[in-house]
């Protein structure tokens, strides 16, 4: 959790670093989200449109990255704004780490709030998904 006195510009916060992505997770995923498209859970199918196998859904990344904002917010601060851009295709046996950067302290209105950037990286310099949210404190 995140203590606004302490938060810096350009500051890195402490990151998040997921159990690698598994094929069942890919068909977990697919039943909670409803999008069964065989690039997601069928090997055959991903390797004849060229694909090595199945890749993970976009927004299972970005799912990870929400979790990570929610572990940052905790019960002091509500997310909002929150944006994302898929980067390079995640795989199973890919580990994900979601980390960010202080991008602006401010208030405004008398309000506290801190702009973060975020990543997710599947190695380092290796990004399958970037964006950005505000977290206003309580």
């Amino acid at each position: 959790m995140l203590n606004y006195e302490g938060l810096k510009e350009g500051q890195r916060l402490k990151s998040l670093t997921k159990p690698s992505v598994t094929k069942v997770q890919l068909v977990k995923y697919a039943g909670a989200s409803g999008d069964f498209n065989p690039l997601h859970t069928d090997d055959d199918f991903a390797k004849k449109v060229g694909m090595q196998g199945v890749i993970a859904h976009g927004m299972l990344v970005m799912g990870f990255l929400g979790e990570y904002v929610m572990n940052l917010a905790g019960d002091i601060a509500v997310p909002s704004n929150f944006k994302m851009r898929f980067g390079a295709m995640t795989m199973p046996g890919d580990q994900i780490t979601c980390s960010a950067f202080v991008n602006n302290v401010y208030e405004e209105e008398g309000k506290r709030f801190v702009k973060l950037d975020l990543i997710a990286e599947k190695e380092p310099e290796h990004v399958v998904g970037s964006g950005q949210v505000v977290l206003q404190f309580q």
